[in-house]
């Protein structure tokens, strides 16, 4: 473990392993809590336990949580156990809850980081708490709300911050319930280094059959911990059934984790690596003198349409272009959603340009 990955987790304590956070999606009776609590204790593996107690549903009419009464199960559970438990808090008046049960952390989940004003209250109501506080991302990629609800928990005086990543929300066709979107995760880990990143598979996947898979590869991303929910018979569950697993199941998918070394001093790995880190230097120059004559080229079709008062944008000629390159792409071994993405971004520069010649400023 690397110097830079000590500093990150440094007050999580974890001397080489990863965080792992379970329990619930909610907290539906004393029973169910101690119960799950008591088989998740059983490993040895779980550091704090969770469950929803107030649950912000889209619907009303839906489940939202047992409320402030719950609080009374999570606390026996962690007397009877010795985990730490946390819990998700909207409101100031959900936080003093919390607080006064003994919650050991508290968790803003992705409906309220989407809110600056919700995040703000929240900032307000723990301001000169010394208590540990996860960030989840927010509902939609929009990665300043994220860093916007880190800076207003760091000015509220909270030096133990993680950042929780849940997957966002989309339209569009895809097999996660939410899109991992992982370069959003990565763009914060490089901006705030002193932070832990726990990935929330969970919510990402939306299944449980995809659980093992996305956990494996936020470790191999260097993440710091799992949220995963656990549920003693996850198909009764009153809440995101298809998600949770047994504890016995989340004990497994822990124990299948491959853990992953930086080795950043090994001068054998290092050199090897900057060898074919160059080679991708390279090729990242000639993608972009590539993409340069392609505009260039673009730039010319934009002076012809103008010369001829033709219209920038030809839908059956973009249509062409997107299977074409999606084809393409799938004998390179790209995706179809890169390459919709890359030439998507490619057109859309191309269009810029042709507008700016249009305008005259080119």
């Amino acid at each position: 473990m690397n110097q830079h990955t000590k500093n990150r987790n440094s007050w999580l304590a974890l001397n080489g392993r990863k965080l792992i956070i379970s329990g619930p999606c909610s907290a539906e009776t004393e029973e169910q809590v101690l119960e799950t609590a008591r088989a998740l204790a059983q490993s040895g593996k779980v550091d704090y336990f969770r469950a929803g107690i107030w649950k912000p549903r889209t619907m009303p009419g839906s489940f939202e949580g047992i409320g402030k009464e719950a609080l009374i199960w999570m606390k026996k559970a962690k007397e009877e156990t010795g985990l730490k438990i946390t819990v998700e808090v909207a409101t100031p008046q959900h936080v003093y809850e919390a607080i006064k049960a003994g919650v050991d952390a508290l968790w803003i989940g992705a409906r309220t980081t989407v809110n600056p004003f919700a995040v703000q209250d929240l900032a307000d109501a723990v301001e000169g708490l010394d208590i540990p506080i996860f960030i989840k991302n927010p509902i939609n990629p929009d990665i300043k709300l994220w860093m916007g609800a880190v800076e207003r928990f760091k000015k509220a005086g909270i030096t133990r911050i993680g950042l929780v990543h849940r997957g966002f929300s989309f339209l569009g066709e895809t097999k996660y319930r939410n899109r991992p979107q992982w370069q959003i995760p990565i763009e914060m880990m490089v901006t705030y280094p002193d932070l832990p990143m726990i990935c929330d598979p969970s919510h990402i996947c939306g299944n449980r059959s995809l659980l093992q898979a996305v956990a494996q590869k936020a470790i191999d991303l260097n993440y710091d911990g799992i949220m995963l929910e656990a549920h003693p018979t996850p198909d009764d569950a009153w809440s995101d059934a298809k998600q949770q697993v047994t504890p016995t199941r989340l004990h497994e998918i822990v124990d299948s984790l491959v853990l992953r070394e930086s080795r950043q001093n090994d001068d054998l790995i290092q050199n090897n690596l900057e060898l074919l880190r160059g080679e991708i230097d390279e090729i990242d120059a000639d993608l972009l003198a590539i993409l340069g004559k392609r505009m260039n080229v673009a730039k010319r079709i934009g002076h012809f349409k103008k010369e001829r008062n033709i219209t920038i944008l030809q839908q059956k000629r973009w249509e062409e272009i997107v299977q074409r390159f999606i084809d393409l792409g799938m004998k390179q071994g790209l995706s179809r959603e890169f390459s919709i993405k890359l030439i998507t971004a490619i057109h859309d520069e191309s269009i810029n340009n042709q507008e700016k010649i249009f305008r005259g400023e080119d």
